[in-house]
Formats: structure tokens, C-alpha cells, sequence
């Protein structure tokens, strides 16, 4: 089998985004209303803006590469529509201030684009979407062989959960904390820390900033052996 690659197009706000997923082997079950789980779990989560929450509702049209629910071997292309198209001016003013912190300089430097917008729109939380659509085909192929994955937030700004640490933990142990998080406004199944972290996501809010956090991934499951030590380009 060859190592899985996916490759995305398109702009926060044009018509659509595309996702191609290639090195799938042939008669691996595709669920298309599991992907459209994880794009509305992509949406969730406190702080989040009205575009997500109020505008957007996605959903993965697989083009290609399945038929009757099963992987072909051929690429997987996938198509997600941007609702939020339709309220976008058909000829915007260009950007030609960067924002600090971002893509905008250093894209515009790179391609000799003055107009920033046409970084900012590649350069876009939105273009995550994709991601998670081919995300969620690969999970499928793992979940064929017994890997399961699971994560939850840990910290936020300057609030620490009080959990155990990850490698102290049985794989049950982790799966519960992932199961109890997905219920939680910022997935983390702390709930006094919860309270906090959302308070201090409010004052961020308010003041015009944003906050990091730290989040557990985990896999069980995973095969004695996967990957290699003896080449860089043949580790996981």
C-alpha cells in the first residue's frame, strides 16, 4: 500500500472547496454521514464565529473514487459547498494592509500578489474543512484494522485541566476522557476547568485577542511495527 496523500483547492469564500485523496487501497468502506459528523464537529466548540455556527452547514459530496459505499482504488475527490458564496460581493475592494501574524506578507511577498485578499482566502481557517472530510476517510481505513483515535483539550490560555497525564493512562481511560469531552462546550472533560476556560475565551473576546491551548491525540490500536526506524521518510 502506498502512503495516503490528499491534496485541497479552493477560497474561504468562493464557491466551493475540493479534496483529493489518493493511495486508498481498493474495498474500503466509505460512510458519507460519517464525514458530514466530523465537519459538524468541526463546527463546534465555544468562541466559535457566526459563519460557522449560523451559516455554513457542511457537507462532503464524494465525486469519485467510491462506488456503493466502498473505495475503488482510484483518488477520492470530494466537494464541499461554501454557503457564505452567495453573500460575497462579486468584484471585493483589494487588501493591501497585512494582517500581523498571518500568511498575507509573506504570500503576497512570495507570488507578487498586492492584493492580500487572494492570500487570506487560501490562507483560511475555512480551508480546514477539507481536511477534516479526508480526515475522515483515512479514520475509516485505520477503524478497518483496529485503530481507533481520540482527543481532548487539556488547557486553554492560562486554565490547566486537572487530568492525569495522557501516559499514565490506560487506552480505556483515554477513550473515556475523549468520550466525556466530546460533550463539553471546549472538549474538556474537566468540567471546573471548563467553566474557566470558557470565561477566559469571553475576556479574549472582548479584548480583541486570542488564546492557545494544548489538546491529548491519542491512537490504540495502532500495530507493533507500523512505520520504520530505518529511513526518515518511512517513519509515521
Amino acid at each position: 500500500m502506498s502512503p495516503l496523500r490528499f491534496l485541497t483547492a479552493g477560497e474561504s469564500h468562493g464557491p466551493e472547496l475540493v479534496v483529493i485523496v489518493e493511495g486508498m487501497p481498493a474495498g474500503v468502506p466509505v460512510d458519507g454521514e460519517a464525514i458530514d459528523r466530523e465537519l459538524v464537529r468541526r463546527q463546534g466548540g465555544y468562541g466559535r464565529g457566526a459563519r460557522s455556527t449560523k451559516i455554513e452547514r457542511d457537507h462532503a459530496e464524494i465525486v469519485s473514487g467510491v462506488a456503493r459505499g466502498r473505495t475503488t482504488g482510484a483518488p477520492i475527490a470530494m466537494r464541499i459547498v461554501n454557503r457564505d458564496f452567495a453573500n460575497q460581493p462579486a468584484d471585493p475592494a483589494p487588501l493591501t494592509a497585512p494582517r500581523p501574524g498571518h500568511a498575507d506578507l509573506a504570500g503576497g511577498t512570495k507570488y507578487g500578489l498586492e492584493d492580500f485578499r487572494l492570500v487570506r482566502e487560501r490562507a483560511s481557517a475555512r480551508e480546514t474543512a477539507a481536511r477534516v472530510a479526508a480526515g475522515a476517510v483515512a479514520r475509516g481505513l485505520l477503524a478497518a484494522f483496529g485503530t481507533n483515535l481520540g482527543s481532548y483539550v487539556t488547557s486553554i490560555g492560562d486554565v490547566t485541566a486537572t487530568l492525569p497525564a495522557p501516559e499514565d493512562l490506560a487506552g480505556s481511560d483515554l477513550r473515556r476522557l475523549a468520550d466525556e469531552a466530546e460533550d463539553d462546550a471546549v472538549r474538556c472533560p474537566d468540567p471546573v476547568a471548563s467553566t474557566a476556560m470558557q470565561a477566559a475565551i469571553d475576556v479574549a473576546r472582548h479584548d480583541g485577542e486570542t488564546l492557545g491551548g494544548v489538546f491529548v491525540a491519542f491512537a490504540t490500536g495502532v500495530p507493533v511495527g507500523l512505520g520504520s526506524h530505518v529511513h526518515w521518510d518511512r517513519k509515521l
